[in-house]
């Protein structure tokens, strides 16, 4: 089942804005060079993942090319978070320290 990223944000059925939460770079993580119209998230995602849907945690983890896989220029070297278990526990860490510090923005 995937992660539900926005489980922490979702208060009485609204869902607050999510804020960025930087993802860790890790010595595991792996490197593969983008090939605009070839490649999509979704598709690396399942490939690495078995699950198309973190196309989300892969371009968070590229936050030089935007909120939008369109915006990553053809050719570039995309990081890919890596071992996904580890990086959703990381993330998952991140986010208390936010809403700790923070608060939920509503």
């Amino acid at each position: 089942m995937s992660y539900d990223r926005y489980k922490k944000f979702r208060i009485n059925e609204k869902i607050l804005t999510v804020p960025f939460i930087p993802i860790r770079q890790n010595d595991s993580d792996l490197f593969i060079n983008f090939k605009r119209n070839f490649n999509r998230l979704d598709l690396i995602s399942y490939d690495y993942y078995g699950d198309a849907s973190y196309g989300w945690l892969i371009l968070q983890a590229n936050p030089d090319y935007g909120t939008n896989e369109f915006n990553i220029p053809n050719n570039v070297v995309i990081r890919i978070p890596y071992p996904l278990n580890a990086v959703i526990l990381n993330y998952e860490q991140d986010i208390d320290n936010y809403i700790k510090y923070y608060g939920l923005n509503e």
